[in-house]
């Protein structure tokens, strides 16, 4: 239910975003951008599909909770008290988002899921929801499942999830905001916004959706002072309407076994076979 709970707290984040954008913003942008009506589409029919794969990933990791995990780690999490599962809940929960997000940007199959998420060209909050519905479930796989799997309370990841939403829309916001001497601790949206540059060197950057430090440690971080990024997108055309998004991975796949060439590149030309495909903007490289 959180999936579609996510929604209605939706409500309420126009509220907050749309004037903090127009105050503060990072670059001059319009409102009623292009791809706001597909952002609409997405906002209001992936909870749907999500909720389906997000259902099965609590089952399974139930599953593993009741009949694998030994009973002294379940007792040693559930003694815990709120503060601390919900504080260990948050580093887990990242650490999962890390690595699920940057192998959907290393492995060349699941890239054509993610690039639908990088497809958008004028970044504001409302980006964070542009996501393939197999985009999320895998990255909930990587977050939600070890939590659940722990046997973490309801409570301790629903705080989680909740803090995770609102960073994820504050991430993506059109607003100039680098938090200063902690801009290598948190993610930023300065931070997150070079993950979502076209620029060449910001290419497969930046993964972590809440601790910056874990690309730190990881040596994935890339975050030049003084500069920002000032182009979105990837370097091959992409559909631009919501279904043509949905089918967009499945075409790319076919278009992938049909060349023989499994390895693909990090930005690779295959979506003119996708309907509703539109040609990539000027300022990307080929």
């Amino acid at each position: 239910m959180r999936e579609l709970l996510e929604q209605y707290q939706l409500l309420l984040a126009p509220l907050i975003f749309v004037p903090f954008e127009q105050l503060f913003a990072a670059r001059q942008q319009k409102i009623f951008r292009r791809g706001l009506s597909t952002d609409m589409a997405f906002l209001f029919l992936n909870g749907w599909l999500v909720f389906v794969g997000v259902t099965a990933i609590i089952a399974l990791a139930t599953l593993v909770n009741q009949s694998i995990l030994p009973s002294a780690v379940k007792q040693a999490v559930s003694d815990l008290p709120y503060w601390a599962q919900a504080l260990i809940a948050i580093v887990i929960g990242d650490l999962g988002i890390y690595w699920t997000h940057r192998i959907l940007h290393v492995v060349p199959a699941m890239w054509r899921i993610h690039a639908v998420h990088h497809a958008v060209e004028e970044l504001d909050w409302l980006a964070a929801i542009h996501q393939h519905p197999l985009d999320v479930t895998f990255m909930k796989v990587g977050s939600l499942f070890p939590l659940f799997t722990l046997g973490f309370s309801a409570e301790a990841i629903g705080t989680y999830l909740a803090i995770y939403y609102w960073q994820s829309w504050l991430a993506h916001a059109n607003v100039r905001l680098g938090y200063g001497p902690l801009r290598h601790v948190l993610v930023s949206p300065e931070f997150h916004h070079w993950h979502h540059s076209s620029e060449r060197e910001a290419r497969d950057k930046n993964y972590a959706g809440l601790f910056s430090f874990y690309d730190v440690l990881f040596g994935s971080l890339y975050l030049p002072e003084g500069q920002k990024p000032t182009a979105f997108g990837v370097d091959h055309p992409m559909p631009t309407r919501y279904l043509a998004l949905l089918a967009y991975p499945f075409f790319a796949w076919a278009s992938m076994l049909k060349r023989d060439d499994p390895s693909g590149t990090r930005r690779p030309v295959d979506a003119e076979a996708v309907p509703g495909t539109a040609t990539p903007p000027a300022h990307q490289d080929g």
